[in-house]
């Protein structure tokens, strides 16, 4: 299979289509790919390749402040990721809805993404039930968690955080997959984690795969550090696939 990688401007969001050539202008099963912290869309542009083989058209937004919308980090610890989660958030409807306008999905929804794309996908969950499947992969679950672990940190650091942080972080208490996970519809759910990773704590995804067990989460764990390689992507690949065929 022959395929075409094609840049597009969804909004402001700048986006990789990844497709078959000889599929272009059909209506194919959407997988919506994000990538992670301080990387962008071409850094995710193998998996991409890997999942569009399997008849997927795949698409790969830059995060805001990432790729093409590169800033600046902020100083203040933590505002910049998860500001560009949010943006994530914000920004995945409009993503759908332009390839339905354009009449080139068949309204099979799959999102995934790498280490902040794995947050953003469990974020997503929360509030949108037309999705189909979801991978994460190195990322975790609980917004929540992660936030109160970094908040951690930098305070035993010393390091400036404004008063209100838990105020100004409060939208992610209505995006916290490990919070309402058992109120909502059950879809493949795949999550990769190593063992080591120096990063996303793989607790975080330990402890929510263990108490929300079900024949629809699928967990690799591995003894691997924040690191992604060929055979998880195709694993990534090869779930969507049979989410597809279910």
């Amino acid at each position: 299979m022959k395929l075409e990688v094609r840049k597009r401007k969804v909004g402001i969001a700048p986006v990789l289509e990844v497709v078959s050539q000889e599929r272009i202008n059909e209506r194919l099963p959407l997988i919506i790919y994000y990538h992670g912290w301080q990387t962008s869309k071409e850094l995710v542009l193998t998996q991409g390749r890997k999942i569009a083989q399997k008849g997927f058209r795949v698409i790969l937004p830059d995060a805001a402040n990432h790729g093409e919308r590169k800033t600046p980090v902020s100083e203040i610890p933590s505002f910049t990721f998860f500001q560009s989660i949010h943006a994530n958030l914000f920004e995945f409807e409009s993503l759908i809805a332009y390839f339905k306008r354009a009449k080139l999905t068949n309204e099979f929804i799959g999102v995934g993404g790498v280490s902040m794309g794995g947050m953003t996908t469990c974020a997503l969950m929360t509030h949108h039930p037309e999705i189909n499947a979801a991978a994460c992969v190195m990322g975790s679950p609980s917004l929540i968690a992660y936030k109160d672990m970094l908040k951690t940190h930098i305070s035993e650091r010393g390091i400036f955080l404004p008063r209100d942080y838990d105020d100004l972080t409060s939208w992610m208490r209505l995006y916290d997959l490990s919070s309402y996970y058992q109120h909502l519809p059950k879809i493949p759910l795949y999550f990769w984690h190593g063992k080591e990773d120096e990063k996303i704590p793989f607790s975080q995804t330990n402890d929510f795969v263990k108490k929300h067990l079900n024949p629809f989460i699928i967990f690799h764990a591995a003894n691997e550090s924040h690191m992604v390689k060929g055979p998880t992507m195709d694993k990534v690949a090869d779930f969507f696939a049979s989410s597809y065929q279910i």
